[in-house]
């Protein structure tokens, strides 16, 4: 059984992911109930479990109501467990779990915050990255430092090419607009930016991209490249240099 994956958009700018698959029917994050409920009965699917990456109210204040009306498990990382609704299951990297197509790998993805997780579904070829890697960009660096968000992103470069990826909002034209004065002359994104507004002028959603989109477009990732190095003054630099010097630079665009 391959997954079914709904996009629930929510708020102003989040998107929530239903995954059903053999176990049954699973939430990553909650933004807020009702469009949630909505797109669930519409389907007329139980949910059985949430999955939580980290503790930021615009993530999680769905999950009581969600919670109340399904009697379903929260699950979330260990390392946010105090800050987060009530967790059923605290999780760490290595409490893998599920079967077939809903086997799921939780990944410590610090940086963001100081527990950020991401779950893998590598049967399905898949990842739910939330503000850790984002569709042309990643998550502002709150709590953790430069070094580990930079580790983190590491982990999902190393994802096959062709996994796709659910990020947590829908940023992806603003964040088109700043790689572009990061990278003009890359091809690839400037292509990708084309196509991202055309999907935006239809109002569909700009996700999921895939692992080899964001190594080709995201100036994130491509510390190696040198009209990245030479934009951010960080001409010879490591990649993790590059990396902070291109997070700081978007922190002020």
């Amino acid at each position: 059984m391959t997954l079914e994956i709904v996009t629930v958009a929510c708020l102003d700018d989040n998107y929530a992911y239903i995954v059903k698959g053999p176990d049954g029917v699973c939430l990553i994050d909650a933004p807020e109930a009702e469009p949630i409920i909505d797109a669930l009965e519409e389907r007329r699917w139980h949910l059985g479990a949430i999955l939580l990456t980290h503790h930021h109210g615009d993530h999680v204040q769905g999950v009581e109501e969600l919670r109340e009306k399904y009697s379903c498990k929260v699950m979330g990382p260990k390392a946010e467990e105090t800050k987060m609704p009530r967790l059923d299951m605290a999780l760490t990297e290595g409490m893998n779990g599920g079967n077939g197509s809903a086997y799921t790998v939780p990944m410590e993805v610090p940086g963001h915050t100081l527990g950020h997780m991401a779950y893998y579904f590598p049967n399905a070829g898949v990842v739910f990255t939330a503000d850790s890697l984002m569709a042309f960009g990643c998550g502002r660096v709150f709590e953790g430092t430069m070094e580990m968000m930079w580790n983190s992103l590491q982990k999902f470069m190393a994802l096959p090419p062709e996994t796709l990826v659910y990020s947590g909002h829908e940023y992806t034209a603003a964040n088109g607009r700043f790689a572009e004065t990061i990278e003009p002359n890359n091809p690839d994104l400037i292509a990708r930016v084309e196509a991202v507004a055309a999907k935006r002028a239809k109002g569909e959603p700009t996700v999921p991209s895939t692992i080899a989109e964001e190594l080709a477009t995201n100036p994130f990732l491509r510390g190696d490249s040198p009209e990245v190095q030479k934009s951010v003054n960080a001409v010879g630099k490591d990649a993790g240099t590059v990396f902070a010097r291109v997070r700081q630079a978007k922190d002020t665009f």
